[in-house]
């Protein structure tokens, strides 16, 4: 314990080892305790430091220069003889520990450190005196030299008296300090660069200026090119003058304004719009169907409806009489995938010689890709729309809607509402996009939508369209297609010559029956090109010689076993077996509906995945069979203590709608009278309780699906009579059909007329 002078050091925290000179005078003493003092309240550790020299100061007095020692804990205080404030210390010197604990922190307190001062632009010193401290206590007591640490903590590090604590404090005070630093050199270099670069854009700006004048190529001349173009734009008056204050508002603010390259880019699309620019149609209704039928088998509809619109504009131009600009023509064609509703479309073209652009609509959730951004924002663009006559380079081309059915909406709005002006005749003359702001034209604008299915297109849009329906194609189509079509153009794909590889129709219609099952020729297409490119690699392996003849054993080696089949007749073998017709996504199907029963009290069981609508036909169809049991030949108690369960197979498919209502009774009433459904007779209409047959939709596809299934007659309802004339001539001829009102007339025909022996 030793007694000494204190000395109290107001606000300021003194670390061993950091040298300082106080103006006051200690006496003799040789050493004095130093105490840090704040708002009149000491501290509870001081430092122990030695007289180095004392100096006189003219005016002051008397200085000292102290050098401190070590730490100490001040004691009990009380004034000497002299008046002198002495207190009794305890001296606290650093205990060394061992290298192995300190060692890491030591690294990285050095590191930090480094960081600091090389933000700060230290010129070395600094380093080579941090570099000189081997002992870690003083190392970590080095951070009182930092002017960036308050009282509080170096008071907080003066008071830590273990070494390793100590050290970590100070790595953690200084890593605090570093990110400081680091956030305000980042803040700093971005003003720096912020202010830099616009220094050097004014710079170039100001050369660019003059070397324009040295060219002679001023502001005036590019506004007088921007002047020149708007004149031979051939823009409508309107659209001319929107033009001419834009052009006026780009030479006032001239180029150094950011808001001018706006206006360029605006005027520059203006100006990409075709407005006096129309293709030269050709209205030649019979050159039309000749280009048509070359490029697509069947499809008779919306060839004649192309026809058509060709023979008005013929009449119309002809005879003198001035465009409507609301009769314009908005074909939609619906069906299923493959059918050839994309492609049409630029026979469409082809046959008008007009351009062709396809927009793709699938997925788009935007309104904006339609109407197109408001110029207020950042990148703003124009809508699809004006972009489509941009790329065509007339205000007349034919203009394909793919996928209008997959179109989405959120947030942003929705596209199909967009659509709605764009495509009624009524509107779409005075069409305007965001972006541009100015009315486009798009009357004569021939529109082509597609479309899978109808149900998902919104009804105020489907309402302006006019429908034509893609049924699918005939077995002798397909035939017809690949022959005309898709052979020749796998031949060329798979690197072959046509006299290298031949094949005749009834391989291709072995083909068509036996591997493919679709509305379109898609899947038709692919198995094709699998055979080919079977035969490419034997001719590249000179395995076979030229020409090779395909035939039925090399399209099993290529394509392997058939992959669908006529099943009807082995499906209804038994009693409770029935087939009936469906439509789906990609065209008419053929599916079974299978009954049977079994000791139970649940009743009718139902599996299959069925709609609702499915469901109650079904009800419906067992109400109508135990209603009429007697007139059926069933025995009235035949379900009494019995369960009938009812399932569709293909049981991961879901399914639904009214129309299997007449295949239902049939499949209850066969199980229950023991006679088994004729296998060639496929059957759809909806069913009431009184027995009556109702008519139901997409029968072309249903009739098509049951010819390409092997059926050799169909039951439909009689008010559905009329869309026989839909089926293709060869179909009807190699098909009949059994025209019914009632379910009775529907079991006359379908039923076996005799019971099989055994029970089902």
């Amino acid at each position: 314990m030793h007694r000494l002078r204190i000395i109290p050091l107001d606000d300021t925290v003194v670390f061993p080892g950091m040298p300082l000179t106080l103006p006051v005078d200690v006496g003799s003493d040789e050493r004095v305790l130093l105490v840090p003092r704040h708002d009149g309240v000491y501290a509870n550790v001081g430092v122990v430091a030695e007289v180095a020299d004392r100096v006189r100061v003219a005016g002051r007095g008397v200085a000292v220069s102290l050098m401190p020692l070590h730490r100490a804990v001040p004691g009990a205080a009380s004034p000497d003889e002299s008046g002198v404030l002495r207190v009794d210390c305890e001296p606290k010197p650093d205990a060394a520990p061992a290298p192995v604990v300190t060692r890491e922190l030591e690294r990285e307190y050095r590191a930090v450190v480094d960081e600091i001062l090389e933000l700060r632009g230290d010129d070395g010193r600094i380093r080579t005196f941090m570099r000189s401290i081997t002992d870690p206590g003083a190392l970590a007591d080095t951070s009182g030299y930092s002017p960036d640490l308050g009282f509080a903590e170096k008071l907080r590090l003066l008071e830590t008296f273990d070494v390793v604590a100590r050290l970590g404090i100070a790595l953690e005070l200084q890593r605090e300090r570093l990110a400081e630093l680091q956030v305000r050199k980042r803040i700093r270099d971005d003003v720096e660069d912020g202010a830099q670069k616009q220094q050097r854009e004014y710079l170039l700006r100001k050369q660019m200026d003059a070397i324009r004048k040295e060219l002679g190529d001023s502001d005036d001349e590019v506004a007088d090119e921007y002047r020149q173009k708007i004149a031979d734009a051939g823009m409508p008056e309107d659209v001319r003058q929107q033009a001419d204050r834009e052009l006026s508002r780009l030479e006032r603010m001239g180029d150094a304004n950011a808001e001018s390259s706006m206006i360029r880019t605006y005027l520059d699309w203006l100006l990409a719009v075709p407005w006096g620019k129309r293709s030269e149609e050709r209205l030649d209704p019979v050159h039309a169907r000749e280009v048509l039928d070359a490029d697509h088998e069947g499809l008779d509809d919306v060839k004649e409806r192309i026809t058509e619109y060709l023979a008005v504009r013929k009449l119309r131009t002809d005879r003198g009489m001035v465009d409507d600009r609301r009769s314009g023509v908005i074909l939609t064609l619906i069906g299923p995938p493959g059918t050839g509703k994309t492609s049409i479309g630029e026979s469409i073209a082809r046959a008008t010689g007009r351009k062709f652009v396809r927009m793709s609509l699938g997925g788009i959730r935007d309104e904006a890709e339609i109407r197109g951004h408001r110029r207020t924002y950042i990148g703003a663009l124009p809508g699809r729309l004006v972009r489509a006559l941009r790329d065509a380079g007339t205000m007349n081309p034919v203009i394909m809607l793919d996928e209008v059915d997959k179109i989405g909406a959120d947030w942003r709005g929705d596209p199909s509402a967009a659509l709605l002006e764009v495509l009624d005749p009524a509107q779409n003359h005075a069409f305007r996009d965001h972006y541009l702001d100015v009315e486009l034209d798009l009357s004569h604008v021939l529109f082509v939508a597609t479309a899978n299915v109808a149900d998902s297109i919104p009804g105020p849009l489907f309402d302006r369209m006019e429908v034509i329906r893609f049924d699918g194609y005939t077995t002798a189509e397909k035939v017809a297609i690949a022959r005309g079509h898709l052979w020749p153009r796998q031949v060329e794909r798979n690197g072959l010559r046509t006299d290298e590889v031949a094949v005749d129709d009834p391989v291709l219609r072995q083909i068509v029956t036996d591997y493919t099952r679709e509305a379109g020729v898609r899947q038709l297409e692919r198995e094709l090109g699998t055979l080919l490119r079977k035969s490419a690699t034997r001719v590249a392996s000179a395995a076979q010689p030229t020409p090779i003849a395909i035939d039925a054993a090399a399209v099993r080696e290529a394509l392997g076993r058939p992959k669908f089949f006529h099943e009807a007749a082995v499906r209804t073998a038994v009693p409770g077996v029935a087939t009936g017709l469906a439509v789906t996504g990609v065209g008419g199907d053929v599916l079974f509906v299978e009954a049977s029963s079994m000791a139970g009290e649940r009743g009718l069981l139902l599996t299959g995945q069925l709609g609702e609508v499915m469901k109650e036909s079904a009800r419906i169809a067992l109400t109508y069979v135990k209603s009429h049991a007697s007139e059926l030949g069933i025995d009235e108690r035949a379900l009494d203590g019995r369960d009938l369960h009812v399932h569709v197979p293909a049981g991961a498919i879901p399914k639904d709608g009214p129309s299997a209502g007449i295949t239902l009774v049939t499949a209850i009433a066969s199980l229950l009278s023991r006679r088994p459904v004729r296998s060639t007779v496929g059957m759809t209409g909806e069913v009431t309780l009184q027995g009556r047959v109702l008519p139901i939709g997409g029968l072309k596809q249903k009739v098509l699906a049951a010819h390409a299934a092997g059926l050799t007659e169909v039951i439909v309802p009689e008010r559905n009579e009329p869309d026989l004339e839909d089926v293709p001539a060869d179909v009807r001829s190699a098909m009949r059909f059994h025209v019914v009102g009632t379910v009775d007339q529907v079991l006359a025909v379908a039923l076996e007329p005799a019971p099989l022996a055994m029970a089902a």
